[in-house]
């Protein structure tokens, strides 16, 4: 599909979202593409390492609302699957992140393992705001990454965080111009590719074995959570506001 391109080569996989037009928000196709796309990567062994890009205006605006309401996620959701996989990958996994990355387009570079950002970089998690809770394992590792005051700001408040902060609190590993950002990551990929595999795989196993199993069930927990508070008034009205492109009225509610 046009809307992500992948490419393979010299050990690189390289995943790239390609709907700039729509802000690079993510459909359930989508999604399904970037599975389909990490699971192949798996089992591959002349695949070493993963890199996520968008473009360098926009990573990602998150999820396409219109898409996620006329097919709202269920437990085997393409959304859902892709949480499961981003977060078992188990090579090496490097986010490029230029422009807004909102909602899911911050949460999947908790699951990152190196993250290069450009100087325009800003970062959200509306989830709150959408009358929903977190995904993607983000209630248990985004404390945990930023101190729980900041991830408050970040969870309850919904407040945007730029790239310098991203940076203090350890989200991303680097701060380069726009134009650099796609080219950085490739560059520690090449790097990545060059080192053995059996390697790269066992150490990041171990430095993410403590936090494999809270994760996994944090991200179950959190879709059962949020599958239903999709079904309750406070999303129905922050949901349709979003579409009619005016303020939700929570004051019933």
């Amino acid at each position: 599909m046009t809307d992500i391109l992948t490419h393979t080569e010299s050990g690189i996989l390289t995943i790239t979202l390609n709907r700039v037009p729509k802000k690079n928000s993510i459909t359930s196709a989508m999604y399904a593409a970037i599975s389909d796309a990490l699971e192949v990567a798996t089992a591959d062994p002349l695949v070493r390492v993963a890199v996520i890009q968008g473009h360098e205006t926009i990573f990602s605006a998150g999820n396409d609302i219109g898409d996620f309401l006329k097919a709202p996620p269920t437990t085997e959701s393409p959304v859902i699957r892709f949480l499961r996989v981003i977060s078992s990958f188990p090579k090496p996994l490097i986010g490029a992140v230029c422009g807004a990355a909102v909602g899911v387009g911050t949460t999947l570079l908790l699951h990152c393992d190196l993250v290069y950002a450009g100087d325009n970089a800003a970062f959200s998690l509306p989830f709150v705001n959408l009358g929903l809770c977190p995904e993607a394992g983000s209630s248990y590792l985004l404390p945990r990454l930023m101190g729980h005051q900041r991830a408050a700001e970040a969870l309850l408040l919904g407040d945007p965080f730029t790239a310098e902060t991203a940076l203090e609190v350890g989200l991303i590993n680097r701060i380069v111009p726009p134009a650099e950002v796609h080219a950085l990551a490739h560059r520690q990929a090449q790097r990545l590719a060059a080192k053995p595999l059996g390697a790269l795989v066992a150490s990041k196993r171990l430095m993410k074995q403590e936090q494999a199993a809270p994760v996994a069930a944090r991200i179950e927990e959190e879709i059962a959570i949020f599958g239903r508070m999709l079904g309750e008034p406070a999303a129905k009205e922050a949901l349709t506001a979003f579409m009619e492109n005016r303020r939700p009225d929570f004051s019933t509610l």
